[in-house]
């Protein structure tokens, strides 16, 4: 999924914590945001896609909140690192034991 350039409103347009992006064909989908994590002076999203299919059933999205000119906006950018995702999803795992059933997969 290409969120390169994806935006989302910051002045309260955005309706119980709903994130629009596009995809790589540039269709919208629709994630709850469910975090923002730091880490090493970085910020990640983690994401709940709205739209699940069964095979990704409550797998969540985690992207690098990426700076931009405008203050009210946020771009999001893919995060390759599978030891950044996993110390990011450990980070959210921990702040939310008592919230989720997380599953090991």
């Amino acid at each position: 999924m290409n969120e390169e350039g994806n935006n989302i409103q910051e002045n309260g347009e955005e309706l119980d914590n709903i994130v629009i992006l596009n995809d790589e064909n540039g269709n919208e989908v629709k994630f709850e945001f469910l975090d923002l994590v730091e880490l090493d002076s970085e910020e990640y999203v983690v994401l709940l896609p709205t739209e699940e299919s069964e095979e990704e059933e409550g797998e969540v999205v985690i992207l690098k909140v990426d700076d931009t000119e405008s203050e009210d906006e946020e771009s999001y950018v893919s995060v390759d690192d599978e030891e950044v995702l996993n110390k990011v999803f450990e980070k959210f795992k921990e702040k939310f034991k008592d919230e989720f059933n997380f599953s090991e997969e």
